[in-house]
């Protein structure tokens, strides 16, 4: 089981790794899906090193479109991430397939690729027709869509059992199918799939029937609480899901710190109880500074989305901002404080951040900038405050400073074994894993021992197990039987040097994981499942991927970026469905609806979007009006 972290940066990537990540993912300086997301090579290159010590691996995002004049430039990217260490690559283009490796229209690659190509969930991934096609197509995972169930991974599993799924089990949620939505480029010019969204999807917005009638008045009708699947990792894990992805590209350090190192509990936890069953991708054990707690770090609320079929309370309407920690009530207020009836272990500082609703149900915020207990003072009293009020903390400070500083510290036990001979010495360092992972290293010095008058194991011991700053911890010192030489603490710390500089350059690390999962299948020519009724559903912004496509008997038309259709055009693709949302389907007990259709979301500039609710596919579509 592998647990993915978001790098923003490599400090972002760095602190993933030492707080539990057995793998973490980062955009270059070009064509990542988070424009504002970038990274040098030399930065994606020391990440690698960093976290190739403890056996994780560094996925780099190479996921955007790709116009015909970035063609060359994108492959000498591929080239330059494979010299500098990188894993694999996470592709929306199909310009970009692993298929070119062995035969490039331009040259330059050659067939010695040790790049792995995952699938991005850009390439919308939500049937098990879609993922054996890529696999055919040569990808070694598929990262799938954010609103399948757990049973509709199960069957996707089973159906194509040889490919690894990734799945998102944490962060912020689009409301349409990745890859499929084309409303920021439509109303903004910033396409989503060229890493550059406007997040249309968090603006206010009016629902409108066909008569005019408002039936919703500037609400946040498309923006969704964040996803938290934390309690239901065993039953992902069970229906196939092989890597656990956080979302958070744009996220800050103390975001990914705490939310990594608690799934990285639950995941042990997870081994713990099924140690037959299941371990970790990557090895070491951290060691952390703080409690991790999702509720401490940036939420919009949580939701466990599709992951069992569909839920009322999936959006959050009233806000798209981070709502935070629920921290209590207001009990008593006056002109200049208030008093908190606090839950749980609630303890406020100065600098807090809090927040509630008004009772026009607008999010307030404001700053604590005196804490006497459960009595805050803030910098300005906030005048519509009321008691009985819900609050949150959406800005914990004593959270923020532990954060700040050094949190973790993640190491790889391992034992020292001592040999002699009475010319010299021995030292072979093993890794302490369950299951063992086998690899070593030794060194030897030729020593002329002396037979000691005093017992000499103590120091030894101690000698050989200061490991320091390296990523080792030394569980055992394992002496031959009556040993007694007298070794001076210099050759000590020099055998011990020699040895670690052996185990760490002549082993990369891996964890022994039985070979479960066969070799990524060789392209079979085979036609895509399900074409797409729009031909710009597909993408296709340069001529490689508009040929790869007519070489599956499937012509496309050029991009939504390149060539927008005229008429009206999808924008968007849902699972989220107004109707179900606001108790009106009928099909799972609704109520039948007094509208006239079809209804339209208007935003405050007097745009509108028509939508289709599709409920053959229990969808709900967003058009031009």
């Amino acid at each position: 089981m592998e647990l993915l972290a978001p790098a923003k940066n490599l400090e972002c990537g760095i602190a993933a790794i030492d707080h539990g990540a057995d793998a973490v993912y980062i955009g270059a300086h070009r064509f990542g899906a988070r424009a504002a997301a970038g990274n040098s090579i030399d930065d994606i290159a020391a990440l690698c090193r960093h976290a190739h010590q403890f056996g994780a691996k560094v996925y780099v995002t190479v996921n955007t479109i790709i116009y015909d004049d970035e063609l060359d430039d994108t492959r000498q990217l591929l080239l330059d991430l494979q010299e500098a260490g990188a894993d694999a690559i996470l592709v929306q283009d199909m310009a970009l397939t692993p298929t070119p490796l062995t035969t490039p229209p331009s040259g330059g690659w050659g067939a010695a690729s040790t790049l792995s190509f995952h699938a991005s969930t850009q390439t919308d991934n939500r049937t098990p027709e879609k993922v054996r096609w890529l696999y055919e197509q040569g990808f070694k995972r598929v990262v799938l869509a954010r609103e399948l169930s757990i049973s509709e991974i199960a069957t996707i599993h089973r159906e194509v059992p040889e490919v690894e799924l990734e799945a998102f089990v944490h962060g912020a949620l689009c409301v349409s199918y990745s890859g499929l939505c084309y409303a920021s480029q439509f109303c903004f010019g910033r396409s989503a799939n060229r890493g550059e969204c406007a997040q249309l999807c968090r603006m206010k917005m009016d629902l409108v029937d066909a008569d005019g009638q408002e039936l919703q008045h500037q609400r946040h009708l498309l923006s969704l609480k964040d996803l938290c699947l934390i309690d239901h990792l065993e039953q992902l894990a069970e229906a196939g899901v092989t890597s656990f992805k956080i979302e958070g590209r744009l996220k800050d350090i103390t975001y990914v710190k705490n939310v990594t190192a608690a799934y990285s509990e639950r995941l042990n936890q997870l081994v713990a109880r099924h140690p037959d069953r299941y371990c970790r991708a990557s090895l070491g054990e951290c060691t952390y500074t703080f409690r991790p707690d999702l509720s401490r770090t940036f939420n919009r609320g949580y939701t466990t989305y599709f992951a069992h079929g569909r839920q009322p309370d999936i959006f959050s309407p009233d806000t798209p901002k981070a709502i935070g920690q629920y921290v209590g009530k207001v009990h008593r207020a006056d002109r200049t404080s208030f008093i908190v009836s606090s839950v749980g272990s609630a303890a406020f500082a100065n600098g807090d951040g809090l927040c509630y609703f008004n009772s026009q149900r607008q999010l307030v915020g404001f700053r604590i900038n005196r804490a006497e207990g459960n009595r805050l003072f803030p910098l300005t009293m906030p005048k519509d405050l009321m008691p009985g009020y819900a609050l949150y903390r959406n800005n914990d400070q004593e959270m923020e400073r532990v954060l700040g500083r050094p949190s973790s510290v993640r190491k790889i036990p391992v034992t020292m074994s001592l040999a002699a001979t009475p010319t010299s010495l021995t030292l072979t360092m093993t890794l302490l894993t369950t299951p063992p992972s086998g690899g070593w290293g030794a060194a030897s010095l030729p020593t002329p021992l002396q037979i000691s008058k005093t017992p000499q194991n103590d120091n030894i011991i101690r000698q050989l197990s200061k490991l320091g700053d390296t990523p080792y911890t030394c569980r055992e010192v394992k002496l031959p039987p009556d040993f007694n030489y007298f070794i001076p603490n210099s050759v000590l710390s020099d055998l011990r040097r020699k040895t670690v500089e052996s185990f760490s350059q002549n082993r990369r690390i891996s964890v022994d994981v039985p070979a479960l999962l066969s070799q990524p299948g060789q392209p079979q020519g085979s036609c895509l499942p399900q074409p797409y009724p729009l031909p710009y559903l597909y993408n296709a912004a340069n001529h490689e991927a508009r040929a790869f496509y007519s070489r599956q008997g499937i012509e496309t038309a050029p991009a939504f970026e390149l060539d927008a259709p005229k008429g009206p055009s999808l924008l968007m693709q849902c699972r989220h469905c107004l109707r179900y949302a606001l108790g009106h389907c009928v099909r799972h007990g609704g109520t039948p609806p007094s509208w006239h259709e079809p209804l339209y979301l208007r935003l405050s500039d007097g745009r509108r979007f028509r939508l289709q609710f599709d409920c053959s596919r229990c969808q709900m579509n967003v058009l031009t009006a």
